[in-house]
């Protein structure tokens, strides 16, 4: 594994934290999981599993040690590196598009509402409240939470891109996409 690679993503999870911690509530608690939004693009950026495990597992722990949601540390315990895993599986299937105009924020988005799902079904199993909550939340916390990442990957992905291009990381990025060239 490449030190610098680690130290990427640990600053991915650290900044995600920030994020998580500083956004508002939307609805009973719960806020946006801005650290989803990091999370991917670490997996965006270095999309290699022991890189995916290792972020999704930090970022899973750092996200129960912050939740205000009843029952959300053991929910972000299983969800982060389920979801970094289904998300993971998406970015080696959509390999060319990922790096396209819209691949990035499409994936967060999608990535957010998978991992909405997996998080508020552990929730309201675990507090035993899966009636009508879901679809409530749902609506009310995850797709909102999806727009965000959305718009929030739109910005930050070329961002990341351009900074590790011009780094000694870009080593790890894809030469093959038309939008990262190797070389300083």
């Amino acid at each position: 594994m490449n030190t610098r690679v680690l130290v990427m993503l640990s600053l991915f999870v650290g900044i995600g934290a920030v994020l998580h911690a500083i956004v508002p509530p939307f609805f009973l608690g719960m806020r946006p999981d801005m650290m989803l939004a990091m999370m991917f693009l670490g997996i965006l950026l270095f999309p290699k599993l022991p890189y995916v495990l290792i972020l999704s597992i930090a970022t899973g722990f750092i996200s129960a040690l912050t939740t205000t949601v009843p029952g959300g540390q053991l929910a972000n315990l299983i969800d982060k590196p389920v979801t970094g895993l289904l998300v993971f599986g998406i970015v080696l299937m959509i390999r060319p598009l990922r790096h396209s105009k819209w691949g990035a924020p499409a994936l967060a988005a999608v990535g957010t509402v998978i991992s909405g799902t997996i998080f508020l079904s552990l929730v309201l199993y675990v507090i035993g409240l899966m009636q009508a909550s879901f679809s409530v939340m749902f609506l009310t916390v995850v797709l909102p939470t999806a727009a965000l990442n959305l718009a929030f990957m739109a910005i930050i992905y070329p961002i990341a891109v351009s900074i590790l291009r011009r780094s000694s990381i870009n080593e790890v990025l894809p030469v093959s996409s038309p939008s990262i060239s190797k070389g300083n």
